[in-house]
């Protein structure tokens, strides 16, 4: 069985139309287990009940930031392990070390190509 059978990818972006473009490049992938929420406190939520592969969110979202999400999810013993991808219209140097800090394990910077999305992904996981 493939990697993208059984991985399980959660997506949060509060643009729906950009949580929509990666909802389809996934589906574009055959990543069949995926979830998405608008928000990081609902994310958070939704995975603490049932946690992901991996997680690719956002940076800039009202509420709680990106950083602030990975933040969270690396420090509850039961999300701590899940992979972990930015996505920022910004990839100012000190956004991406922040993220690296926490644990991020790769960023893409908008605009992105589903090949590029692709490629950032499978860096984190493996062939897909």
């Amino acid at each position: 069985m493939a990697l993208r059978d059984l991985l399980h990818v959660f997506v949060v972006d509060d643009m729906s139309t950009s949580r929509g473009l990666i909802l389809q490049a996934l589906d574009g992938f055959g990543v069949q287990h995926v979830r998405h929420s608008a928000d990081a406190a609902s994310a958070l939520a939704a995975l603490s009940t049932k946690p992901a592969h991996l997680v690719i969110s956002d940076y800039n979202m009202p509420g709680m930031d990106g950083l602030g999400f990975l933040r969270s999810l690396r420090s509850d013993p039961k999300l701590k392990s899940m992979g972990f991808i930015l996505i920022t219209g910004k990839a100012e140097s000190s956004i991406i070390e922040a993220g690296k800090k926490l644990g991020m394990n790769n960023f893409i910077a908008k605009p992105f190509s589903p090949n590029d999305l692709q490629k950032c992904i499978e860096a984190v996981v493996g062939r897909l």
